[in-house]
């Protein structure tokens, strides 16, 4: 069965959860993406929000990453029974790497597909492929035995609600001329949306924010001082970023804030790159990242993405010193490029 995100989203709580979730890309409006992360993750949150007890993370809640774990592995995972729990959760991301495997390599994957062929139905396997083939068999069987949950962006009318409601949740208005100019300046993407509307809401100075609060936060971005934490990453100046991440803090920038932005930079440099296919930001945000996309390349923006990701759980779900986190996040980004990097194989987060 496949369902759009937006409705899966509305869904979560009120029936018994299915036994796999496959996040991927869904038919988009014209102009727009295929697969909006955002709405996917908003999905995934409540998901776990909804079916894993926050002290039960440890035995119930898994985060995997398919070009760091085994099929193998992974469906012995989604086999056994959970412990002291209902449900188990497993969340595997990257899984690209396994739906759209070649057919010389679909031995290696064959223990995963069984699994996908008879899901346990003690374990909810969430999985999140953006590129998924739907003419493989590993789709056919998530769109058989599970739901297949499309995630595209949203159109311009959807998108100027989203923005609304996002500007009413920190107790403003907008209006249609600021919507219209968001829109226009910032695209589709919901991580660049909210970094801009979080950058915007600071210049409103009455109840509502206007095209003119857009201009002028517009015209701050080029000297802001997120551009300077980019810019001393892309140098692998780590000093000026440390200084710059210091400085974002003492604006009383709060740590989902942060990360936000942090996120939001490695993925429009990610889509900058001249060898990646998604859609380019707007000119001006291209010039700024350019750097980043050439310091790192696209298989180390690639794991900058899910050490930003892993950061980001932890911040959110663990008793450990978010200032610390975020120092240690930003160092490694600013780290010059080379050298060897030990790589985990398999992720397990408790909270």
């Amino acid at each position: 069965m496949a369902v759009n995100v937006q409705r899966f989203i509305q869904n979560i709580g009120k029936d018994a959860p299915p036994p796999i979730i496959l996040f991927t890309g869904g038919k988009a409006p014209f102009g727009k993406e295929a697969f909006e992360p955002y709405l996917a993750d908003v999905a995934i949150d409540k998901m776990i929000a909804a079916h894993v007890e926050p002290d039960t993370r440890d035995l119930a809640l898994t985060i995997a990453y398919a070009d760091e774990t085994e099929p193998g592995e992974l469906a012995e995972d989604a086999r056994t029974l959970p412990f002291l729990v209902e449900k188990r959760v497993i969340l595997l991301r990257n899984a690209d790497v396994f739906a759209n495997i070649s057919k010389e390599k679909m031995k290696t994957v064959a223990p995963l597909l069984d699994c996908l062929e008879s899901p346990s139905e003690t374990t909810v396997l969430m999985m999140v492929a953006p590129g998924a083939d739907r003419r493989k068999r590993f789709f056919k069987l998530c769109e058989k035995n599970g739901v297949v949950v499309e995630c595209p962006q949203l159109d311009d009318r959807a998108l100027g609600t989203w923005i609304r409601d996002q500007v009413a949740e920190r107790n403003l208005s907008i209006s249609s001329g600021a919507v219209a100019a968001l829109i226009d300046r910032v695209g589709g993407r919901l991580a660049d949306m909210l970094n801009a509307i979080n950058l915007v809401v600071n210049f409103a100075s009455g109840t509502s924010v206007t095209e003119a609060d857009v201009e002028s936060a517009c015209a701050d971005v080029a000297e802001a001082t997120v551009w300077a934490l980019t810019d001393a990453i892309a140098q692998s100046n780590t000093k000026d970023a440390l200084e710059a991440l210091h400085e974002l803090l003492a604006m009383n920038k709060s740590f989902e804030e942060l990360m936000v932005m942090i996120n939001w930079l490695l993925e429009t440099a990610y889509r900058t790159h001249p060898d990646t296919l998604p859609a380019p930001p707007k000119p001006f945000v291209k010039d700024k990242v350019m750097p980043l996309a050439q310091k790192f390349g696209v298989s180390d923006l690639k794991a900058a993405l899910a050490l930003c990701t892993r950061t980001h759980f932890s911040l959110r779900t663990t008793g450990a010193d978010q200032h610390l986190l975020l120092e240690i996040l930003v160092v490694k980004l600013a780290a010059p490029r080379g050298g060897s990097r030990k790589r985990v194989r398999r992720h397990t987060r408790t909270g």
